[in-house]
């Protein structure tokens, strides 16, 4: 290969005045993000940097100076020896312009500041005065920017023009088009991201307004992702109106847990409950977005159903010393060659590494994970269900071919050869077993959130936490390492996985494993794991680590 086709193209850098200080910035930078790196905030209402500019809000307006040019065409300097510059004597959107040599630009001026008060004033004259009961309180822009850079009282006079409410334009969408100021961010994101175009604007000045094209909705499984890029309280989702002003909620920095994409999220939580959870901006796995499905898969963490505390043969009361000896010893009483384990693919790595102790400490050979498979699409949602299938392949729980050896582990429960089973937060159903068949188990032993065929048949109930209830890490499709962080407790006496496995694993060799907390965990796992040497749960970071691996 040539040295031409390998060799990236040096950075074309362009002097820019800002506010009466000089920066370097690449050629092509928008301004408003030239700003923005300057430290010199713009505020856009249509501007988004990931959808195309159209340039239509006007409220990220400027004044920009063009270098004055002398006699020989080339920039007058002034005596610090910068170029001179014509200021234009109108005010630019920052949005669609771009950087350019000796640029000059004014953020605050008197001239800025006129603007940014006429375009708020404008958007307010037929904007209902709801704030209070509006869903978007807290974290409206328009409230913002009203308080920042609006007017301080109105001159109108005149009745509002009155819009539709609380419209439905998709099953998890409602629109208050009364309160849309005509950004268009939603129109473009269905258009040129979600390659969905079935929004748009409809009739002209004052009575114009978001709508569905005739015999369409809103429908497409990325349509919340409109709800958090529109900076009013227009669209707002369904599933989440009214449930939860966003000042009470608690955010936690995670990740989404319903495929092996590992869409960055912020959790919103208050009580122990958690309430929504929205995407958060990673360039490396899902840019700013993520999808409806994954989005919405929370709601079991809330359920009344949960199990609360364990139970097991021969022990009567919900104690967790007594079920963890009565479990070890039930499996001890069996030779490793008629025991199987299954664990799974949404297990972090910390329990998965524990998992493969437990199969070492009882001898099982038989091991595997369920896979979980379902239809996914060329944006975000994989085809593979499971967040950390590639984890489960890097610490052993399965080979390539993950879950090639459950039809052995089912025949063998059939034909009697297989006597006790650990399954760990699966349903023994996925391998085509009738419950009648695993109640011929002598020894079934499982980890579960909510009581399912398995758990109505096993001797031995583990309930373990979910993926806001805990902390640890995974590792996505692309070999991304990335962290969970606990947003809520886990309800009952149910406990993290990771300590129920190193519980079960002591009680099974009755010696300690030294692991008191999950970042121990961590460290045996990365000291035994040769791609994640030197790692631990805090270098992970909020972004995550790209591992060396396939």
């Amino acid at each position: 290969m040539s040295t031409e086709a390998t060799t990236p193209k040096p950075v074309e850098l362009v002097n820019v005045q800002i506010d009466g200080v000089w920066y370097q910035f690449p050629k092509g930078t928008k301004v408003i993000e030239a700003c923005s790196q300057a430290g010199k905030f713009i505020p856009r209402y249509c501007y988004h940097p990931r959808l195309s500019t159209p340039g239509n809000c006007r409220m990220c307006m400027v004044e920009l100076g063009m270098p004055k040019m002398g006699p020989d065409r080339k920039p007058e300097l002034g005596p610090d020896g910068k170029p001179i510059h014509n200021w234009i004597p109108r005010p630019q959107i920052s949005c669609a312009q771009e950087v350019s040599e000796g640029l000059g630009v004014r953020t605050d001026s008197k001239m800025v500041q006129d603007a940014r008060k006429g375009v708020l004033e404008f958007l307010l004259i037929n904007h209902p005065l709801d704030c209070p009961i509006c869903d978007q309180a807290g974290e409206c822009r328009l409230q913002e920017f009203s308080y920042d850079f609006g007017p301080a009282k109105t001159r109108f006079l005149e009745h509002k023009v009155k819009k539709p409410k609380r419209i439905q334009i998709g099953p998890r969408i409602t629109l208050d088009d009364e309160r849309c100021i005509l950004c268009s961010r939603c129109v473009r994101f269905m258009r040129e991201v979600a390659k969905d175009d079935v929004i748009g604007i409809v009739n002209r000045g004052s009575y114009s307004t978001i709508t569905c094209h005739p015999n369409k909705t809103l429908d497409s499984n990325y349509s919340l992702n409109t709800v958090d890029i529109c900076p009013v309280g227009a669209l707002t989702s369904t599933d989440f109106r009214f449930k939860m002003r966003v000042w009470f909620l608690k955010e936690t920095k995670s990740f989404c847990t319903s495929c092996a994409t590992g869409c960055n999220t912020v959790i919103g939580a208050r009580e122990n409950l958690m309430y929504r959870q929205t995407p958060r901006e990673n360039n490396d796995v899902n840019e700013s977005w993520m999808c409806d499905y994954g989005r919405l898969n929370f709601h079991y963490l809330n359920s009344p159903d949960r199990l609360l505390a364990p139970v097991a043969k021969g022990v009567n009361e919900p104690d967790w010393t007594a079920a963890l000896t009565a479990t070890a010893s039930a499996l001890k009483s069996l030779p490793p060659s008629e025991v199987a384990l299954i664990a799974s693919g949404k297990m972090t790595n910390e329990e998965l590494f524990l998992a493969a102790g437990l199969t070492q400490a009882l001898g099982i050979m038989l091991h595997d994970i369920v896979p979980h498979t379902d239809a996914g699409d060329d944006i975000l949602l994989s085809t593979d269900r499971n967040p950390n299938t590639a984890g489960a392949k890097l610490l052993g729980l399965c080979d390539a071919n993950a879950g090639s050896k459950l039809p052995a582990i089912a025949d063998g429960i059939r034909g009697g050869t297989i006597k006790g089973l650990v399954i760990l937060g699966e349903d023994a159903t996925a391998l085509g077993l009738a419950e009648s068949e695993l109640r011929k188990l002598e020894v079934l032993v499982t980890t579960a959130m909510l009581p399912n065929l398995t758990t109505a048949s096993a001797g031995y109930v583990l309930p373990g936490s979910g993926f806001a209830e805990k902390r640890g890490s995974m590792v996505n499709k692309s070999g991304r390492l990335q962290r969970l962080n606990r947003a809520i407790q886990a309800p009952g006496l149910a406990r993290d996985d990771w300590e129920i496995l190193t519980g079960l694993t002591e009680a099974i060799t009755g010696t300690s494993l030294g692991l008191a907390t999950i970042e121990d965990v961590f460290k045996a796992m990365s000291a035994a794991t040769p791609a994640l040497t030197g790692l631990s749960l805090s270098k992970i970071g909020d972004l995550g680590v790209q591992l060396p691996i396939a």
